[in-house]
């Protein structure tokens, strides 16, 4: 959805079933800044750099997603258009096989579920004062002020933001800024309810308790998703 913003630099993927794998959905949110390209470029292709790993096809999932942001990331680098682009994006995404939630991340989008009405954190948002985030910015030659990186970037962790990732002493796992997600592992059953995925934009105005709360009580309702989204979009920007 978009807010009042101008332009809207976000882009969603939603596939329930993968063309390389059709027993596996991805899911995925990205939340854009400095520019739409890093954005929509993520959303029509990471995904199939993460499905075409090797890992992904022994059923290794997790270590194809860490290792399918990385590549990606590198790809765009490598690309003379993009690498001097000065967008980024955040980028969470959820791979659901059989009984297993595979959540994936880097920035300050989030993902949580709902089970038995309480909420499951799926991720952890990337913040530049987190302890660990400071140690490898500082560590890779950046500094953290006004609870940003090196003063201007809000979140510590992305794709794109090539001008934060030139320190040649160091892997992408390590630059001021990396694409290295967190790897959520999750077992489903049935007392999982509903997943939901969105931008800061959500997180930053209502608590993980206010958006269950909201989503349950429609879904309660048999309300169909796409209304539920509609009903969230308007209670929102009201």
């Amino acid at each position: 959805m978009q807010g009042w913003r101008i332009n809207m630099e976000d882009a969603h993927t939603h596939i329930l079933s993968l063309p390389e794998d059709k027993s596996c959905a991805f899911l995925a949110v990205y939340d854009g800044h400095g520019g739409a390209k890093v954005a929509q470029h993520s959303c029509k292709h990471l995904h199939t750099r993460i499905a075409n790993q090797q890992e992904f096809k022994q059923g290794n999932i997790e270590t194809a997603i860490r290792k399918g942001y990385i590549e990606f990331d590198r790809e765009m680098a490598l690309d003379e258009e993009m690498r001097e682009d000065l967008a980024g994006t955040t980028a969470i995404c959820v791979v659901i096989k059989d009984d297993k939630l595979y959540c994936g991340n880097v920035g300050d989008s989030r993902a949580i579920a709902s089970i038995n009405g309480n909420v499951e954190m799926l991720s952890t948002d990337h913040k530049p004062n987190n302890e660990d985030e400071r140690k490898r910015i500082t560590a890779a030659g950046g500094w953290v002020e006004f609870n940003r990186v090196n003063g201007n970037l809000a979140l510590s962790r992305a794709l794109g933001d090539f001008i934060f990732k030139r320190n040649t002493d160091k892997q992408p796992e390590e630059q001021v800024v990396t694409a290295a997600p967190d790897v959520v592992v999750k077992t489903m059953n049935d007392d999982w309810e509903f997943i939901l995925l969105a931008c800061d934009g959500i997180w930053d105005v209502l608590s993980n308790e206010e958006v269950l709360k909201f989503v349950r009580t429609r879904v309660a309702q048999q309300m169909p998703p796409e209304m539920v989204s509609h009903d969230f979009i308007y209670f929102f920007l009201a």
